[in-house]
């Protein structure tokens, strides 16, 4: 579904205005009157103008492409016929033709009015609900409905229709990201060299999305390593309100800890619910002592790969496995030490609107990281159920030859007090090896928002499990490998909180995890603790962490036993009356037995839109690392975003590159954009080349009109806009903001009509002198749909035409009511935004 935005041409705005400003008001008994000899003046012989609908205030019928508005509340944006009507007092007015599919599509309860069906034919007759009006509003080109809540159905705040849900076009996408590192030792002269790239390749037809997401590295020896994420095919399954999925994914960890698998799974997809809960997406933050590498996995496989320069760090732009689980991360040092920390990838609590069922039903094989692994086929089945008084009851069943678990919890929004939920597992586990044993898993989770504290708990939960508890992945990676089984969970406790100081004090952030095994007295812990304020526009801030790695857990990037406390200051001043739109930066880190280091740099962005971001820093630190520095630029352009740096310190000097972007091949051919997301849109203005795109930094449309805007929102009402600033001279736009709404994964078309070619304002003649008639209508041939009204003294304003062309001028139906002009812009004056000639009409 696509909203255009009417608007009203010049000439036209001028005819509205003249009118308004020629009528005049009779008080008396009569009804007002306008006299069309006011605008006829100069040519009283050419015939009249037909005027008569602009004597009491209406306008004349027709087609208008108009907002429409139920309530106060916009529903779409349309072409909507117009016919002449009039009320009981004698008042002309437009009524709206609006069929009765229409009235239902949008929330009317059209089977408890069945005089809605009319004589009138497909436009429906709005009379037969009481008290429902239409207001054609002119000006602001808008259809307000006014119809009583009783004849509307109950629709929660963001919902849209299925109906207006738009899979997209059949198109063939890439999304790619390409980064590398050449570091030269300063002493020995020893070179290594390191690339990175994911690929994103996927095919849209119809509501079918197939998706591969494969990762590529070479490391410092030379060797290369190719790992396949996921591979899948997906559609919507509306009536359902759930996706299908083939192939690769994961399952969900609302009720179970999530599973990778291959198979097939149905799953609800809570996007498709109005004000529907929010999953949970973790940000990534750390500390570099220096210039540093970070590498991130999830389940094993390497999913981000990035260069961060000395201080504290936060990656929030990580491109969605499809899974849960938590975030191992690495951040290796350029003198070759390592830090690693977890970040939990954790859900709410378990909640679920009242009268609403969320379920996945997942069949397949395990899909473990190792090749070692056996491919165990299991299956699982979880629901949710929203129940009065705010509860929610759920519970799941999973099972495979060597496993099998049951689940079942209880959620509860408690209001003012937040939102608890609570639930158990029994597991009875068959490890390879080993004996059948069975435990419990209690899991309890809370969050809350208070407003009046500025205090938002995103996840505070808590899980113990018994001596005699496996999860079914403990249990299915010890099959295969040969190895014993992992070290068992037995605590864990996570909290992610945010505090509001109030006034000008600033705000805390804070984040933490902690585990700890039944066998082995190691455990792991991971803090995160930052404070951030602004005194006027100097922004400053303190971040503490803490991370400890012990025994447990699967992931294959832990780290035996040990401890990293790292403490960073940041401190950014504008220099605007220095420097436009530049910062200057202050860094100190201190690391527990690592000694510190300070940083000093100027950061800014430039070129238009701000594509241009930079960023040159000088630091210093002890314990032998001495001096070191960097430069980094990152600029996002039309095609692609392009970024490198170079960075040096005592050890060694690096440059890091990177390019990253999308291609899409469709129907009219391919086109490059910046990276793409999981759902996009497609703009097409033909003809208007390097237009900006609103809220979206450096993209443009190409050479041929044609660019992508990622990140669309699902299931809801996408606004996507053109900058009209950046609109080339030659080059106007009927429409210049349109809304899709797409489903899951689609690639939308938002189609803009571009009028590309001169602009000349045009005086008319006949050639006895004889001035055209202000109102006549002017199009020009060879463009079809396009006319433009003549105004006072038979100027037009004329758009998008060729340097010479043909006109056609008609004032009315008679033959002799019309004439035919040839227009010529001199070349001296195609240079100019606006053209001015003068032609003979005949």
């Amino acid at each position: 579904m696509v909203r255009e935005y009417g608007e009203i041409r010049p000439a036209r705005l001028a005819l509205f205005i003249a009118v308004a400003l020629a009528g005049y008001t009779q008080h008396a008994l009569s009804r007002d009157l306008f006299n069309p000899e006011l605008v006829e003046l100069d040519n009283p012989s050419a015939g009249r103008i037909d005027l008569s609908h602009f004597e009491s205030g209406a306008q004349s019928p027709g087609t208008y492409h108009v907002d429409i508005l139920l309530n106060d509340r916009w529903l779409e944006a349309g072409d909507v016929a117009f016919s002449a009507a009039t009320d009981a007092d004698g008042s002309e007015r437009l009524e709206p033709c609006l069929s009765v599919a229409q009235l239902a599509q949008w929330g009317v309860k059209t089977a408890l009015f069945p005089a809605l069906e009319s004589d009138k034919g497909a436009c429906a007759n709005l009379r037969a609900i009481p008290q429902a009006e239409a207001e054609f509003q002119f000006g602001q080109q808008r259809l307000a409905l006014s119809i009583p809540q009783a004849a509307l159905s109950a629709e929660a705040r963001g919902f849209v229709p299925p109906a207006l849900w738009d899979d997209g076009i059949t198109a063939a996408m890439l999304n790619y990201s390409l980064s590398g590192a050449s570091t030269r030792a300063r002493t020995g002269g020893g070179e290594a060299h390191n690339q990175y790239a994911n690929l994103r390749p996927g095919i849209n037809v119809g509501p079918w999305r197939l998706r591969n997401y494969s990762t590529w590295a070479r490391d410092t020896r030379g060797q290369n390593s190719w790992d396949t994420v996921y591979t899948y095919a997906q559609r919507a399954i509306a009536p359902l309100g759930a996706q299908l999925t083939l192939g690769d994914s994961s399952a969900p960890a609302d009720v179970f800890d999530s599973l990778p698998f291959r198979g097939v799974q149905l799953a609800s997809d809570d996007d498709m619910l109005p004000d529907s809960l929010r999953g949970y997406a973790p940000a990534v933050r750390g500390i570099a002592r220096t210039h540093a590498q970070v590498i991130i996995r999830q389940n094993g496989y390497q999913i981000y790969q990035s260069y961060v320069a000395p201080g504290a760090f936060e990656i929030t732009d990580m491109y969605p496995t499809g899974g849960a689980g938590d975030l191992d991360v690495t951040v290796k040092e350029a003198d070759g030490s390592e830090q690693q920390f977890t970040v939990p990838y954790a859900s709410l609590p378990v909640l679920q609107r009242e009268g609403h069922v969320k379920y996945a039903l997942t069949a397949g094989r395990y899909r473990a990281y190792s090749s070692d692994v056996q491919n165990t086929p299991f299956g699982q089945l979880t629901g949710i159920v929203g129940l009065p008084y705010g509860l929610t009851l759920y519970g799941g069943l999973q099972a495979s030859g060597k496993y099998q678990s049951v689940a079942a919890g209880l959620g509860k929004n408690m209001g003012d007090l937040g939102a608890v939920s609570a639930d158990v597992t029994q597991g009875w586990a068959t490890p390879q090896g080993g004996q059948q044993s069975s435990g419990q898993s209690w899991r309890a989770r809370y969050s809350k928002n208070i407003v009046a504290t500025g205090t938002q708990f995103s996840i505070a939960g808590y899980r113990y499990s018994t001596s005699g508890y496996y999860a079914m992945q403990d249990v299915l990676d010890s099959w295969g490998d040969g190895t014993a089984l992992r070290e068992r969970r037995r605590n864990r406790a996570e909290l992610t909180m945010s505090q509001s100081l109030g006034g000008q004090l600033g705000a805390v952030m804070l984040s933490a995890a902690r585990e700890d095994y039944w066998s082995g007295e190691k455990s792991m812990a991971s803090w995160s603790l930052a404070y951030s304020n602004a005194w006027r526009s100097v922004n400053y801030g303190l971040t503490w962490t803490l991370s400890k790695n012990g025994g447990g857990g699967t992931s294959t990037s832990r780290a035996t036993a040990g401890t990293d406390r790292l403490l960073a200051l940041n401190v950014s001043v504008p220099l605007d009356a220095f420097l436009p739109q530049a910062w200057a930066n202050y860094g100190s880190g201190t690391r527990r037995g690592g000694g510190s280091t300070q940083t000093l740099g100027v950061s800014g962005v430039a070129l238009e839109g701000n594509a241009l971001s930079w960023n040159i820093q000088q630091g210093y630190g002890t314990h032998g690392v001495g001096y070191s520095g960097n430069v980094n630029g990152d600029y996002k352009g039309t095609y692609s975003e392009v970024t490198a740096g170079y960075s040096y310190d005592r050890n060694s000097e690096r440059l890091n590159y990177g390019l990253q972007g999308g291609v899409l091949a469709h129907a009219d051919g391919v086109t490059f954009s910046q990276p793409l997301g999981e759902t996009n849109v497609l703009i097409r203005a033909p003809g208007a080349a390097g237009v900006g795109v609103q809220n979206m930094t450096g993209v443009k449309t190409d050479y041929r009109g044609y660019t992508l805007a990622a990140n669309l929102m699902p299931y809801r009402k996408n606004d996507v806009g053109l900058v009209t600033e950046t609109l080339p001279g030659n080059v106007e736009l009927e429409q210049t903001v349109k809304t899709v709404v797409p489903t899951r994964g689609a690639i939308v078309r938002a189609d803009y009509v571009s009028h590309v070619g001169m602009r000349l304002l045009l005086t008319l003649a006949k050639p006895a002198g004889e001035v055209i008639p202000f109102g006549a209508m002017a199009t020009v041939d060879g463009a079809s749909g396009n006319g433009f009204i003549v105004g006072s003294g038979g100027q037009v304003y004329l758009t998008g035409l060729a340097p010479q062309g043909n006109l056609l001028v008609k004032w009315g139906d008679d033959p002799g009511q019309s004439c035919r002009a040839r227009y010529f812009i001199p070349e001296n004056a195609r240079v100019n935004d606006v053209a001015v000639a003068n032609a003979l009409c005949r």
